[in-house]
């Protein structure tokens, strides 16, 4: 079966440099990489890509449903290609961590995140592996609606998209199943350069 790599955001330009898309901008990335372009597939409730990463077969999708939605695509997907959660990954922005941070975990609980939470809804086993991109908090929990909606500083942007290209880097470890040697990898990084 093939691996499945799905990135969280909300659907259109409206959308498209606001900080809550950088699991898109983490696909967008590997689609670059692979020569892929995205094509819509309504019964998925996803733009879809199949490519071939470091040697493995891979879907990428970002669901055409609002953040708040993304466990019907999330559920989709995964039924379509009959994935288990252990060929999963879920990229996705996250308050907790700096700009400039990226962080593989696997399993747990959704923290809040509006898409991880919607994916819980729809799914039985949450024990998947999530890659969270750092986008930083804006110090009040009442302005975290309108700050994951907006635009980054161009500061803050260039060092989310260096986490992204961080991330990118350590996913032939994540193919080939060494996930804790990509967590190694991916956490030394940003450690060594502090």
């Amino acid at each position: 079966m093939p691996f499945l790599i799905i990135g969280l955001g909300n659907p259109g330009p409206r959308y498209a440099e606001t900080r809550h898309n950088a699991g898109f901008w983490f696909l967008d990335h590997l689609a670059e990489i692979a020569g892929a372009t995205f094509k819509t597939q309504t019964r998925l409730l996803s733009e879809t890509a199949r490519v071939c990463l470091h040697g493995r077969d891979c879907i990428l999708a970002r669901p055409t449903t609002f953040m708040n939605h993304s466990g019907q695509s999330v559920r989709a997907v995964m039924d379509y290609y009959k994935t288990t959660v252990g060929e999963l990954i879920v990229a996705y922005d996250e308050l907790d961590l700096p700009p400039g941070v990226a962080r593989l975990k696997q399993g747990g609980g959704h923290g809040g995140h509006n898409g991880l939470r919607d994916i819980f809804r729809h799914s039985t086993d949450q024990d998947f592996l999530r890659l969270r991109i750092g986008i930083g908090h804006p110090g009040n929990k009442d302005a975290v609606t309108a700050y994951v909606l907006s635009r980054a500083t161009a500061a803050q942007e260039r060092l989310i998209r260096d986490a992204i290209s961080g991330a990118v880097d350590v996913m032939p470890r994540v193919l080939s199943g060494d996930v804790a040697g990509a967590m190694t990898e991916l956490h030394t990084v940003k450690e060594d350069g502090l």
